[in-house]
């Protein structure tokens, strides 16, 4: 019998981490999606070491479904990699419940097609997915860098773009892929296209850290914005939340107030 997934098998990710950070019983956010804001989400199997694809042809399939469910459902789909256990992905929500329900149409529409075609039954993908509101401004290139530089950590390929089955190749001129919305970030990279093909591909070849890896992990599994203070206070303040309901909480007991000295 598999398995259930305590954790996501994040070591295909090509980082190393230890049993305690793997266990997803850490404290974490009431899920949140915010309209216009980029979210990095993070998809793994139910069970550890089951695969989300057997061949290419469920990657196709996962690609169309992916086309499909983003524009039914107000999601622009910025940058993606489809590894064997885990998909990785940077969407924009237009609406905040247009995230959820972009990810209850992608499982609808792929898992009874994957499960039919390979004879199987029951759930493929874990119940919850790990999703964070990332500030573009100052996470945006370490997020597309995550993504599009995973199969890379995980011995797939050499470069990013040689992936086929993931954004990159789309982003530095190799091929036309639908399913993409060119994030902002990208066009700001140059003039032309070209321009911005080339610098893209500089700017994913420069590899991103373990410890980078594991603080995107811990915050899309967590929920927690990834952001600057003043990012995490404008989320609050145009959802009407406290700023304290999008931060972590202080580990071990609340300190006892003292009473102050005469």
């Amino acid at each position: 019998m598999p398995r259930m997934a305590t954790s996501l098998g994040f070591n295909q990710l090509g980082c190393r981490l230890s049993p305690r950070f793997c266990k997803i019983q850490m404290a974490r956010l009431a899920r949140f999606a915010f309209a216009g804001q980029a979210h990095l989400i993070v998809l793994a199997g139910a069970a550890v070491g089951s695969s989300l694809f057997v061949d290419d042809e469920d990657r196709r399939r996962f690609t169309l479904a992916l086309l499909e469910c983003s524009r039914a459902c107000g999601v622009a789909v910025n940058a993606y990699s489809l590894l064997d256990e885990q998909i990785l992905m940077l969407v924009t929500p237009a609406q905040p419940e247009s995230l959820p329900r972009f990810m209850q149409r992608l499982g609808r529409n792929y898992v009874g097609a994957f499960n039919l075609r390979h004879g199987r039954s029951g759930a493929l993908w874990a119940r919850r997915y790990g999703a964070a509101a990332i500030d573009a401004a100052t996470q945006g290139w370490r997020c597309i860098r995550f993504i599009e530089q995973a199969p890379v950590r995980v011995g797939r390929v050499a470069r990013p773009q040689d992936w086929p089955w993931s954004s990159a190749p789309h982003h530095v001129g190799q091929l036309r892929n639908p399913v993409l919305h060119e994030h902002e970030l990208h066009w700001r990279l140059g003039n032309t296209p070209f321009e911005r093909e080339a610098r893209h591909a500089q700017v994913i070849a420069d590899t991103l850290g373990d410890a980078d890896v594991r603080s995107l992990l811990a915050a899309s599994m967590r929920g927690w914005p990834v952001g600057p203070p003043s990012y995490v206070d404008g989320l609050a303040e145009a959802t009407n939340r406290p700023p304290n309901q999008l931060r972590p909480r202080p580990r071990g007991r609340p300190k006892s107030a003292r009473p102050s000295k005469p």
